[in-house]
């Protein structure tokens, strides 16, 4: 696309002035339309949801007897009829309609390593996580708000959280984490960036929400992985940085816990991505030369 200064140079410079001004004015209307209706309600969402509905009790959960129509209105009641901000949304109708727990020894939470995540869950095949549930397969990646003015959804446009003390997304995901660290037993996985600084934020969901909802009679060991990128930085570690305030936070409610920061599986994960990083050099290296004196 041509920019407004890309204009035909034999135009009279009044009217290629007026022309700029009209095309640049057209962009930035465009771009602001676009900015909108990508932070509105999601396009199709009662589809959306009601088809994953149907997914999920067919292949996932088969036990379960979910009445999709019925939960898609529960929470179509909850937010249409409220205001995008400052509103307390009443989500608990649906999740007492289907109450849900994981298995023990599987919960994995997470705080600003989604891609690690889905890799290090795929690869073990095991681990439960906020999205294996019904509620989280549901709403993944959606985003909504309703309007109170004009009840409904708003598809035009929807406030950040970060500009709301009761967003209604942020409303579902606090239940729905809530609900998931309850509900964990036995052993529990928690997985942190290395490369940032504030690896536990306690204004995260994980912070503020997850670990105060693990309950120590349930738990018997918090296992605390924390992943840097292969290239750097390495900022925090299980002997720095905000990772300690979490292994103080447990210790203090009674927790028992490991904290590694070198998990092989991990590690092997992220060298895939870039097998020609020198740290992955190295370590794949070391691997092969721990083999053969084995084999030896």
């Amino acid at each position: 696309m041509e920019s407004c200064s890309d204009m035909n140079p034999h135009f009279p410079a009044v009217t290629f002035t007026k022309i700029s001004l009209i095309s640049c004015s057209i962009l930035s209307l465009i771009g602001l339309a676009q900015m909108k209706s990508q932070l509105g309600t999601t396009p199709n969402i009662r589809d959306i949801v009601v088809g994953r509905c149907y997914v999920y009790n067919a292949l996932i959960d088969p036990s379960l007897r979910l009445d999709c129509v019925k939960m898609w209105r529960q929470f179509e009641d909850a937010v249409v009829l409220q205001s995008s901000c400052n509103v307390t949304v009443d989500y608990l109708p649906i999740f007492y309609t289907v109450p849900q727990s994981g298995p023990c020894h599987r919960s994995l939470f997470w705080s600003k390593t989604r891609k690690l995540m889905h890799s290090y869950a795929a690869a073990v095949g095991t681990f439960w996580t906020l999205e294996d549930t019904l509620i989280g397969f549901l709403f993944n990646d959606l985003h909504w708000c309703g309007q109170h003015k004009n009840p409904g959804f708003d598809f035009s446009s929807c406030p950040m959280w970060s500009t709301c003390r009761n967003h209604p997304m942020y409303s579902l995901w606090r239940q729905a984490s809530e609900s998931f660290a309850e509900t964990a037993c036995g052993n529990v996985t928690v997985l942190l960036n290395g490369s940032i600084v504030n690896a536990f934020d306690r204004n995260s969901m994980l912070g503020s929400v997850e670990v105060n909802g693990l309950r120590p009679e349930k738990v018997e060991y918090v296992n605390i992985k924390v992943a840097a990128d292969q290239q750097g930085p390495y900022i925090e570690s299980c002997h720095r940085g905000s990772v300690l305030d979490l292994i103080q936070i447990l210790q203090s409610r009674g927790f028992q816990w490991t904290c590694t920061d070198s998990d092989q599986t991990l590690t092997i994960l992220q060298c895939i991505q870039d097998p020609t990083e020198p740290t992955c050099r190295t370590y794949f290296n070391s691997l092969e030369q721990g083999k053969c004196s084995v084999s030896d």
